[in-house]
């Protein structure tokens, strides 16, 4: 008993020992205590770890972990950590979109490429006779159409074959000078020199006369050997072609020059097509054309640039550009409509972008370039030449980047007016709510009345609009992203959330049925 009485008396001395000590370290009434926390430098070598935040979804759905865990499909959730987090302000001339947000604007990006630029400039012509290939027979004497052998437009003459006769005064009295010449110089083979030469000058000129009138050859040595005149003459085809236009009608009086019958070949013909002035450089002579007809679908023909022409049509902007054509079977038709492939080789190799990545705003064209976890950097950039799928960025972007391709004009409106951020909803990772600012977007319900999956539009009876007061009615919006479709049933009730892409049009960028849990919001803190 004494000796545990005695253990007991010094514990009691030492708690008191204690209780002394921890009094007199303990500041008194009214004194500051002057603590402040001690932030760990590491040592020299030592790597700084980073902070785990938590573990996100990684098919980008609003769906945060704080352990590891995988997806229904199998997925790994990806840890985020601090400096990463989605409701982390970006840098300075970047953008900061949600992950779960980039999900559902349907966000797609390509990586800028050198390629060869080839593209095919596209035109409209029509089909033209080659102007070299056209003949007109017009008498070069006054007269009258005595008979004719071709009466019919259209229709189809050998080289030779005769198309009229003609009567005319003037030629009876000119090829009876030139029998009357052609007998005296046969006369006077024995008179003077004097004599001879005076004749034969006169038979000479009586014979330049009537070859000036295209009076053939064998015409004109059948006179000279018979010495009788012919009452009429015949014109004779100068080519083989097509008749295009017959003025002479039987009978009827015609004067010097007047042009009675055209005669075309139409075995080879020209396409005019009207090029854009913005495409005329890079048209050459020589350089391969495709003609499509619509009368003939399946066909393709083939031929060359003969001539650009040195002039510009001031209304339409184009210039004319010609093409050469043979026409096997006369298929080809003059005034038939016709469109133009005119392949134009790139010369070397550029930095190109997809068309759609490009948002031009009539005064600078910009285009997204992405730095992965929902950051964008918008770029002004500066274009050549276009193809038919990509265009050349001449300064702004460098080969291998990744540009956004698909939705970049939510993200371009996202860049400008920081309010739309509450028009998508994200997970909340945890942080308290920061105010909401005012929303670009608009909200209201709405009655399906029905859905065209092609064109990606639904057509909604919905209810007042407060933000845009609207009233009541039944309009059609675009869908920002078709995955929306499959929320969307005819005759269904649901609240939904909008926007103005463009003036006029309204895309759909959030659906819920009337009834469920409303959307996590956007807050400009994240």
């Amino acid at each position: 008993m004494k000796a545990g009485a005695g253990i007991a008396v010094g514990l009691a001395v030492a708690l008191a020992a204690g209780g002394g000590y921890w009094l007199g370290q303990r500041p008194s009434a009214g004194t500051q205590q002057a603590s402040s926390p001690v932030a760990t430098v590491p040592t020299d070598g030592a790597k700084k770890e980073r902070k785990l935040l938590y573990y996100r979804n990684p098919m980008g759905l609003p769906d945060t972990s704080p352990t590891p865990k995988k997806d229904p499909m199998g997925m790994d959730y990806i840890p985020v950590y601090e400096g990463e987090a989605d409701n982390e302000p970006a840098a300075a001339g970047t953008l900061k979109i949600s992950t779960d947000k980039v999900q559902k604007l349907g966000v797609r990006t390509e990586a800028a490429e050198l390629r060869s630029l080839d593209r095919t400039v596209r035109a409209t012509g029509r089909v033209e006779i080659d102007e070299r290939r056209s003949f007109a027979i017009a008498p070069k004497f006054e007269g009258y159409v005595e008979r004719l052998h071709v009466n019919v437009t259209g229709q189809p003459v050998a080289k030779g074959q005769p198309l009229f006769e003609v009567y005319s005064p003037e030629l009876v009295s000119a090829q009876r000078e030139y029998a009357i010449a052609a007998q005296g110089v046969e006369a006077l083979k024995d008179a003077g020199s004097e004599a001879q030469s005076g004749m034969r000058q006169l038979a000479e000129s009586s014979l330049l006369r009537l070859r000036n009138w295209d009076i053939s050859e064998e015409q004109i040595r059948a006179l000279a050997k018979s010495g009788a005149t012919k009452r009429t003459l015949t014109f004779r085809s100068p080519v083989a072609g097509i008749v295009t236009e017959k003025k002479a009608l039987q009978g009827m009086r015609f004067m010097p020059g007047e042009a009675l019958y055209q005669v075309v070949d139409l075995s080879s013909v020209w396409v005019v097509a009207d090029v854009f002035e913005q495409d005329i450089g890079l048209i050459r002579s020589g350089s391969p054309a495709k003609v499509r007809i619509n009368a003939y679908p399946d066909s393709v023909f083939e031929g060359k640039v003969s001539y650009v022409y040195p002039t510009l049509n001031a209304e339409t902007r184009t210039v004319p550009v010609r093409v050469e054509l043979a026409n096997p079977g006369l298929l080809l038709k003059p005034a038939m409509f016709a469109q133009l492939e005119l392949p134009v080789g790139g010369r070397q190799q550029v930095v190109t972008v997809p068309n759609s990545a490009v948002i031009d705003s009539g005064t600078r064209q910009i285009v997204l370039v992405a730095h992965g976890e929902g950051r964008f950097e918008p770029r002004d950039v500066r274009l050549g030449n276009r193809s038919e799928n990509h265009i050349e960025v001449l300064q702004g972007i460098k080969a291998g980047e990744q540009v956004v391709v698909a939705a970049n004009f939510l993200i371009d409106a996202e860049s400008n007016l920081k309010a739309a951020l509450d028009g998508f909803g994200h997970a909340d990772h945890g942080a308290k709510p920061a105010a909401a600012p005012a929303s670009v977007g608009h909200r209201t319900e709405g009655t399906v009345e029905g859905l065209d999956p092609k064109e990606n539009t639904v057509t909604l009876s919905h209810d007042p609009v407060p933000s845009l007061k609207w009233p009541a009615m039944t309009m059609d919006f675009k869908l920002a992203n078709p995955a929306l479709q499959q929320t969307l049933k005819p005759g269904a009730r649901i609240s939904f959330e909008f926007v103005e892409r463009q003036p006029g049009e309204w895309v759909i960028t959030a659906v819920k049925p009337v009834g469920t849990a409303p959307p996590a919001k956007v807050h400009a803190g994240h």
